[in-house]
Formats: C-alpha cells, sequence, structure tokens
C-alpha cells in the first residue's frame, strides 16, 4: 500500500500553482510543497521544477533546513534576483519540506505559509510551522507573506524587517506519525469554518489528501484558491 499521496484542486485560479515533490536518497525521504505565488504559465512551470530540486536537494542533505537553505541560497544568488529592477518580477514560491532518514528524528524547514502537521497515533495533531505573513507579524493580512523561496534576504535582514528569519525549522521525534503538508488553499478555508484538520486525515493517505483538499474547497468563498494537501504515513524503525 502507498505510503504517501498528493491531491490537489485548481480552486477558481487560472493556473495550479501549487506542486509537490518526494526524493529518496540513501534511505532519507524528502516531501515537499510549494505554492507559487501568482498564477501564471511562468510561476506553475517554476514551482514544479522548485518543487522537485529542493526534494532532491533535501534528501541529499537528510535534513529539512539544509536542503531548503541550500535551494535558497542558490536561488537568490541569481543575477536577475540581485538586481533590484527585476528580482520582484521572478516567479517565487512559499516552501516547506519535512525529511525522514534512518536514525534521525523528523525535520521539518521552512519560508512562507505552507505549514506542515503531524497525527499522532493518539489522534492529536499537531502544527510544526508557524506561518510567514503580514498576521504574524503586525496582525495584518494574511495573504502577504513575509518570506518565500525566490527571495534575497538573509536570516538577519528578514528578522529586522518582519522580526522572523528568512527559514525557520523544528525537529521532532517520530512516532509512527501521518504528515500532513498543505497550502494556505487547502488549511484557511477549513479554518475559516472553525472544522479541524484532524477530522479529515482518515483512511489512506490518498483518501485522506482528497478529503483536505477537497472538503477545503467545498467551503472556501467565491475566490477559491489553489488547494494542495500531501499525506505521508512515517513509520519508526
Amino acid at each position: 500500500m502507498p505510503t504517501h499521496a498528493t491531491y490537489q484542486l485548481i480552486g477558481s485560479r487560472s493556473h495550479q500553482c501549487d506542486a509537490t515533490a518526494t526524493y529518496t536518497h540513501n534511505g532519507a525521504r524528502a516531501y515537499v510543497l510549494c505554492d507559487g505565488i501568482g498564477s501564471s504559465d511562468a510561476v506553475r512551470d517554476w514551482t514544479r521544477t522548485a518543487a522537485r530540486r529542493l526534494a532532491r536537494t533535501a534528501a541529499l542533505q537528510a535534513d529539512a533546513e539544509a536542503g531548503l537553505r541550500a535551494a535558497y541560497e542558490a536561488y537568490a544568488a541569481e543575477p536577475d534576483r540581485q538586481d533590484e529592477h527585476t528580482r520582484y518580477d521572478l516567479p517565487a514560491a512559499c516552501a516547506v519540506v519535512a525529511v525522514t532518514a534512518p536514525g534521525r528524528p523528523l525535520t521539518v524547514a521552512w519560508c512562507g505559509d505552507a505549514r506542515a502537521y503531524v497525527l499522532n497515533p493518539r489522534g492529536t495533531l499537531h502544527r510544526l510551522t508557524e506561518d510567514h505573513n503580514l498576521r504574524r507579524v503586525f496582525r495584518g493580512s494574511r495573504n502577504r507573506v513575509t518570506s518565500y523561496l525566490g527571495a534575497t534576504e538573509t536570516d538577519e535582514e528578514r528578522k529586522a524587517q518582519v522580526g522572523h528569519p528568512a527559514i525557520e525549522s523544528v525537529t521532532r521525534d517520530m512516532e509512527n506519525c501521518r504528515l500532513l503538508l498543505v497550502s494556505d488553499g487547502a488549511y484557511e478555508p477549513l479554518e475559516d469554518s472553525n472544522r479541524g484538520l484532524a477530522d479529515y486525515l482518515t483512511g489512506s493517505p490518498k483518501l485522506a489528501a482528497r478529503s483536505v483538499a477537497a472538503f477545503a474547497v467545498s467551503h472556501a468563498g467565491p475566490h477559491i484558491d489553489n488547494a494542495t494537501a500531501l499525506v505521508a504515513d512515517l513509520r519508526t524503525a
């Protein structure tokens, strides 16, 4: 039986600009969800490539933070992103990555407002990430992100601007848990309607991912965002 699955719905957007990817290297497996900023062919294609690139890098590093930092720094170093006149016209995405590796705890890292959760065997859902958006910083708009893949600010620069670093990470001991990576188009409608994500994480990973995305879209307002969920069952050795 497959141990992970992804389900996506386009909502009312012109393009599906969420993307997921997985990659395995020497027993380390990376799970990635990227939420592209904007809606165009260029954003869609860039985000798909970025998700695959991040998954491969994180698996090779066997660590979520090391992988995300390597990808973040590689994009930041691109000449067009160093030019203040062109950087904001280039594709970018919120990103969250989780990595499992033999004998190591689960690592999770993120930039932006895509989220990671784990559901433990007792049915309790734990959120592992804190959103990078203005709601966290100034109690402003949740739709304005304060960090993302494709930005050029260092941790120190971003922290001076908004109070949090460009990239954050957590480490968690695995206990045969279920991992959920989710875009804001999937978690926000359920939160706004006072529905708990854990209620949709039953059954197989495929069924759970589909339930999260489908119910989010069904409870969204008139402007329905891309909704994506990646669900993976993580087993300790």
